[in-house]
């Protein structure tokens, strides 16, 4: 994965505030982040209401003070609604810098996974925006292989491009309720993933949030 972390390095020294060196910009950790969308109005089993979203703010901030997350931290997410806009939101007031890897082009990206929450959570992306650095998987990876999905590709492309700078350096936060899901590559196969490598995992389960 020494390719990616090269691309990713040259992204990060592109935002505002880091300085470049002749070795390269290098975290001193990094904050991986994967967690549940919006409830859609209708669904049966509420997993992560809206009116819950204050909440869940509220504890993705507490866990990024724990860990003193700042300025010398890399944070990579997706930046669908719910919790990764949310993590985002709370990183870039941390002043941690923030990639988004994403497994469509980024218009496909927001009409799958952003503005089907409400033209709110598009407005919050568009804030982010100016202060992250996109980049998606078609461009970055090629074009999907047959037979494999765009979601696992996207979650294993965010951790081995965390796993990238050491193990000892990634901090896995998830908003989860501890479910598997009939969709592949959604939280539960990141948890997995990130347990399978030795990374450290930071929980907050929505079953005992509210």
């Amino acid at each position: 994965m020494t390719s990616i972390k090269v691309d990713i390095e040259s992204s990060v020294e592109s935002l505002p505030g880091v300085k470049k060196s002749e070795n390269g910009w290098s975290p001193r950790q990094v904050l991986l982040f994967s967690g549940h969308m919006i409830d859609a109005p209708e669904r049966p089993t509420p997993r992560f209401p809206a009116d819950k979203e204050g909440i869940a703010a509220q504890k993705i901030a507490e866990i990024l003070g724990r860990l003193s997350a700042g300025p010398e931290d890399l944070a990579l997410t997706q930046g669908a609604n719910g919790g990764d806009i949310l993590f985002a939101e709370a990183c870039l007031t941390r002043g941690v810098k923030l990639i988004l890897l994403q497994p469509f082009d980024e218009p496909a990206f927001i009409q799958k996974s952003v503005i089907t929450r409400g033209t709110r959570w598009n407005e919050r992306y568009l804030d982010i925006k100016p202060h992250v650095h996109i980049k998606s998987a078609p461009v970055e990876l090629g074009a999907l292989p047959e037979n494999v999905d765009p979601y696992e590709r996207c979650n294993l492309w965010l951790l081995d491009t965390a796993l990238a700078y050491g193990v000892d350096k990634v901090r896995f936060i998830c908003l989860w309720n501890g479910a598997g899901s009939n969709d592949p590559g959604g939280t539960a196969h990141m948890v997995n993933e990130v347990k399978s490598s030795k990374g450290q995992v930071y929980w907050l389960d929505t079953r005992k949030l509210w």
